[in-house]
């Protein structure tokens, strides 16, 4: 199977804030593809979603989204051009207006790891099949 194939079956390319919903049917369809129960797609879903989003309102670009099964597990980068991301923090205020979408990831999924790659930076994050 060439690169381009597999793209075509594990991964997308995002850009504008018209592809969130092309994004999510992306997620939810992978995700049964691979196994994961229906009970943690929308976990699953509104993970990538919060960094999608945030991938769109704070860098330029765009990104790319690959969602795998390895080890018992679903694993899906998303890569973008922004900085290095802080994991580890903790949920903001009630009454604070942004800020919420990192904590929330680093939640409800089994794993999150953050890595700098050539220009820019994977969120990986993982949940138990």
């Amino acid at each position: 199977m060439s690169d381009l194939s597999a793209e075509a079956v594990d991964g997308m390319f995002y850009e504008v804030p018209d592809d969130l919903r092309r994004v999510r049917v992306f997620v939810t369809e992978r995700a049964l593809a691979l196994g994961l129960p229906e009970t943690r797609i929308e976990v699953l879903t509104l993970a990538v979603s919060e960094l999608t989003t945030n991938t769109l309102q704070h860098t330029s670009g765009g990104g790319h989204i690959r969602i795998w099964a390895e080890d018992g597990r679903l694993v899906c980068d998303v890569v973008d051009q922004g900085p290095d991301r802080p994991f580890g923090r903790a949920m903001p205020a009630a009454e604070a207006v942004r800020g919420r979408g990192l904590a929330i990831v680093e939640r409800v999924c089994d794993a999150v790891y953050t890595t700098a790659v050539p220009g820019g930076t994977l969120v990986r994050i993982c949940l138990n099949l």
